[in-house]
């Protein structure tokens, strides 16, 4: 059988595989067993930082497997200590705790919540519109896209649903019950939809006034993605608790939640616990590559080749305003908003060599390496053109009735 008939034999059916065979990557590209070579802009969504076979990050790895690769969360660890102090350190929160993933970050984060307001008189929780937290049931239930909720209810209770964006639902629907909100500062899978100024101004102000905590889920836009460390620090504002993921274990599984001073007591010995989170290879690899984002200048690349692709893509809606309808981002976290399904066009891209992906069905979204090159971004952009190109030119032959 290929691998193909062995997916579809072993497995539930959750994931569409892309029709591909990975042997091995290095920097930017994978390589397929059939000899193709493919420039990722996937970039794992959004988790390979670095690229593929950073030697930093493989170097970290290996050390720390010859000394131990598991002893659970009974001991000190200092791969685990030094990440978590490089972290606190650059982020300026006070406390974390280290997971496997971004949905049980999220899960820890709901549930230092849910104490904190315990004795507080304070219960409701609301997510945002076109937000995704994850897959568990307390991520599901702030997550609002239907595509992941439907068929999984109910969900936990004095949960809700608020309009991203929509600054008189946020005032109508958040009182002195509220016990927190929850969003992305850049929505990743919702089709990197960015918060508002009058947005925040006004969450801010409602904070002031009701003291209900503000969770930012960072998961795929934070760690250097935007050019800066976390995406809110684009938006003057300082959340309660900060949910990361994806790039911080540097390829391998490894979240965490972060907390103020307000939050830092909440929880006590045997509230919380995990057998693998903080597991010490995951955390050398974060360590490895924390550094790397920190020291050698990948989030400044992050920032001006952003600013660099982010342009190219506007010359391309120019060029093509009849495919294109927006373009919208940060540093390396930009959607290229389609009039059409994409479907097809990203179907066309993989056989150019060029890896990207879909959501919302009609938001090319790129979230490729942090220090990806200029000449990458040409390569990608040049091959979008001549994707577009092509469609174009069918298209007219249908309306002219040559095809």
């Amino acid at each position: 059988m290929s691998q193909a008939d062995k997916d579809a034999r072993y497995f539930f059916t959750t994931y569409k595989r892309l029709p591909l065979e990975i042997d091995y990557g290095e920097g930017s590209y994978v390589y397929t067993k059939d000899g193709r070579k493919y420039l990722d802009l996937f970039a794992g969504i959004a988790v390979n930082a670095l690229g593929h076979n950073c030697p930093a990050v493989i170097a970290a790895i290996e050390s720390q497997m010859r000394r131990y690769i598991h002893v659970s969360n009974m001991f000190h660890q200092d791969t685990q200590i030094d990440l978590a102090e490089l972290l606190l350190k650059t982020s300026g929160y006070d406390r974390i705790f280290f997971t496997n993933s971004g949905t049980e970050a999220m899960e820890g984060a709901l549930k230092v919540a849910r104490k904190w307001g315990k004795n507080r008189g304070k219960a409701n929780i609301f997510g945002m519109s076109d937000s995704f937290h994850g897959r568990t049931m307390g991520a599901l239930s702030i997550t609002g896209r239907d595509k992941y909720r439907e068929g999984f209810e109910p969900f936990l209770p004095n949960t809700g649903i608020l309009r991203f964006n929509d600054v008189e639902d946020l005032v109508n629907a958040v009182n002195d019950k509220t016990l927190a909100v929850v969003l992305e500062f850049i929505q990743g899978e919702g089709g990197i939809n960015l918060v508002s100024t009058e947005y925040i101004q006004m969450l801010s102000a409602l904070k002031d006034k009701y003291r209900f905590l503000i969770i930012a889920d960072e998961i795929q836009a934070g760690l250097g993605r935007t050019g800066k460390f976390f995406s809110f620090e684009h938006f003057g504002i300082v959340p309660d608790i900060v949910v990361i993921a994806k790039a911080v274990g540097g390829g391998l599984p490894l979240g965490a939640f972060l907390g103020t001073r307000t939050v830092a007591d909440v929880l006590t010995s045997g509230t919380h616990g995990t057998t693998f989170g903080g597991n010490p290879v995951a955390c050398a690899a974060g360590l490895a590559t924390l550094r790397e984002l920190l020291l050698n200048g990948v989030m400044e690349n992050a920032r001006t080749v952003g600013e660099y692709l982010k342009g190219e893509l506007l010359e391309v809606q120019h060029s093509f305003p009849s495919i294109v309808k927006d373009v919208r981002g940060i540093g390396l976290m930009v959607g290229l908003e389609l009039t059409i399904d994409g479907t097809a066009i990203i179907d066309k891209l993989r056989e150019e060599g060029v890896l990207l992906n879909l959501t919302n069905n009609t938001v090319i979204r790129w979230v490729p390496p942090l220090n990806i090159t200029r000449i990458e971004i040409d390569q990608a952009t040049e091959a979008l053109r001549n994707v577009l190109h092509s469609l174009r030119i069918e298209e007219n032959k249908a309306i002219t009735g040559t095809l």
